[in-house]
């Protein structure tokens, strides 16, 4: 099977929002400051196209398999992480919605937001491709630490990361819930 990841680009936006929001859960509401699920697909879909978040498709790659959008991972520096939070933070303001966005990740870090693979496609090895397209990536740009959060009851993913090499480096909290902060050591 020919998996090819690129950049991702503001159209993809129609199938990459589905799946950063299955991977992030709740915390797709927290960011949007909604509850709905079609406004929060809208949200994110937006965050996508648009160039100053997160989730915008500059920090957003796709796994694409014959033609179809398999899955996506979002990374950039943790260094990059206060600005692009900033502007979402300021964003929410201009609608009403006070909100706070906690780090997710260490300013000495390329940080793995979110590696989602649609249902479709998995067992077919993409997450693995897109987590060592992470770790090629940030090692190319002299990295030499990645990271991510799981939740800690999310055992079976754990699992998965420590497989892949990460360890747990300390407790980390996101809007008010424990999860493990995982790093991996990059050459």
């Amino acid at each position: 099977m020919n998996i090819i990841i690129r950049q991702a680009r503001p159209e993809d936006a129609e199938k990459a929002a589905p799946l950063i929001i299955h991977a992030i859960g709740e915390i797709a509401n927290h960011m949007t400051a909604q509850t709905e699920p079609e406004a929060v697909l809208e949200k994110v879909k937006a965050m996508i196209c648009g160039e100053h978040t997160r989730h915008s498709h500059r920090y957003t790659y796709t796994a694409i398999v014959g033609g179809d959008i398999a899955g996506v991972l979002v990374l950039y520096h943790g260094n990059q992480a206060e600005a692009l939070d900033r502007y979402l933070i300021e964003e929410l303001k201009k609608e009403g919605h006070e909100r706070s966005i906690e780090p997710e990740a260490h300013i000495d870090e390329w940080y793995i937001d979110t590696v989602s693979v649609d249902p479709a496609f998995q067992g077919q090895g993409i997450g693995s491709k897109l987590f060592a397209f992470a770790e090629e990536l940030a090692a190319s740009q002299g990295g030499s630490k990645l990271s991510l959060n799981v939740d800690i009851d999310k055992d079976g993913a754990i699992r998965l990361y420590k497989r892949l090499g990460f360890s747990i480096s300390e407790p980390w909290t996101i809007i008010g819930e424990p999860f493990h902060h995982m790093v991996k050591v990059i050459s």
